[in-house]
């Protein structure tokens, strides 16, 4: 009889015992290469931020935050995402259930559609909304006729925030439905409930974790977004400036305590949406261990 102790068939056993082999020296030289490179590219970059925004004093740094300009920025970007998250959870969570609960035809072109907004640049997809929207197009004469602004206004910054935001959602629910498979659902049928119940009651708590961490993702891109909305909205002071665009405008004028202001909210959301990201995957890890384990 083979010693139980000795053979083992759990990879994840060997890869950790494999990890450990390395020697002391190996191990400390990796880990400050890791936390060198992070010091410099994400925490040295931080600091500056915020050594900025305070450079003279609260008080100025409050009177920039306190600028009409910027007011009507944060209120435009808080605008843009309370729009545009919402309905990347509708597209992603029905996205997500058509490709993980049914088979039909399209379905790996739909699946590829979804991922497209990662290959192609924030800009491109901006002037893809002005060829669309734009004066010389086919339907900006149209809705400008009828009293409708596209471009230059919030909706075409809405539009661009929702192509450039709405993978998020659905990527992170698509695997995490197709490993839970179909067969909650179905029990959930055959004891009589409908389709609203079957959602309600059965699919959402089992995605929860995995939509919460995609809102997360999805908002913060949302609000940070610079290059599809920089083309689209025209950078009306005032009017279409969000958060990111005003920071740009502050710097090139030389205020470089208003443009770090700012920059410091956009940074506090980063820290906020990292600290978040952090609890749900260890929550989102244990819910999934615990679903494997069923």
């Amino acid at each position: 009889m083979a010693d139980p102790q000795i053979e083992t068939d759990d990879p994840e056993h060997e890869t950790r015992s494999a990890a450990v082999t390395e020697s002391r020296p190996a191990r400390i030289a990796l880990m400050a290469i890791a936390f060198a490179f992070l010091g410099i590219f994400l925490v040295l970059p931080l600091f500056i931020v915020f050594q900025q925004a305070f450079a003279k004093g609260l008080k100025a740094y409050l009177t920039s935050l306190g600028d009409s300009d910027t007011r009507a920025a944060i209120r435009l970007t808080l605008l843009v995402a309370a729009i545009s998250v919402p309905l990347n959870v509708v597209f992603g969570v029905a996205a997500a259930w058509a490709i993980a609960k049914f088979e039909f035809k399209g379905k790996a072109f739909l699946t590829t559609l979804i991922d497209l907004p990662f290959s192609v640049s924030p800009v491109i997809s901006g002037l893809v909304y002005v060829l669309l929207f734009g004066a010389q197009s086919a339907l900006g004469p149209w809705f400008k006729a009828h009293g409708i602004e596209i471009l230059f206004a919030v909706p075409g910054i809405v539009l661009a925030t929702i192509f450039v935001t709405f993978p998020f959602v659905a990527r992170e629910l698509i695997p995490l439905m197709q490993e839970q498979g179909t067969g909650d659902e179905e029990a959930a049928l055959s004891l009589g409930a409908n389709g609203w119940q079957t959602f309600r009651y059965v699919t959402l708590p089992n995605i929860k974790w995995g939509l919460l961490y995609g809102v997360l993702l999805c908002n913060a891109r949302a609000m940070g977004e610079f290059g599809a909305v920089s083309v689209v909205s025209g950078h009306i002071r005032g009017q279409t400036n969000t958060m990111p665009l005003h920071v740009e405008i502050l710097y090139n004028e030389y205020n470089a305590v208003g443009a770090f202001a700012v920059a410091s909210l956009l940074a506090g959301l980063a820290l906020v949406t990292l600290a978040l990201k952090t609890i749900l995957e260890i929550r989102y890890g244990h819910a999934i261990a615990g679903s494997r384990g069923h």
